[in-house]
């Protein structure tokens, strides 16, 4: 095998997020461990989200990919989306969030 060859593999291998031992047959990827604290990071934030008194999150759902906070769904008004963006925020710590929230005026809780 030529070593140009097994640095170009390399390369891809870590371009597409593989790990080393992808080349020896293991289809486990770099970022498995990373699946436990995004799951750890969303209930932080649904806890957060859920626990605040003045805040109605029974139409917002929290996901988070790769470390990056997803909110959707939708809130009642503009204070309701500055509000669950703040929570939100707080609750991530440094993790970024993503608004994909709606406002539908009128919404009833």
């Amino acid at each position: 095998m030529n070593i140009s060859y097994t640095k170009r593999i390399l390369a891809i291998c870590a371009y597409l997020g593989f790990g080393v031992y992808a080349l020896a047959g293991s289809v486990t990827r770099a970022d498995t461990p990373n699946a436990a604290a995004d799951e750890e990071l969303r209930q932080r934030v649904t806890a957060a989200l859920h626990s605040d008194p003045y805040f109605y999150d029974q139409h917002v759902n929290v996901s988070v990919e790769k470390g990056v906070v997803v909110l959707r769904g939708f809130v009642a008004s503009e204070w309701d989306l500055r509000d669950a963006l703040r929570i939100a925020g707080k609750a991530a710590g440094d993790s970024r969030v993503i608004d994909d929230l709606s406002i539908q005026l009128g919404g009833r809780r």
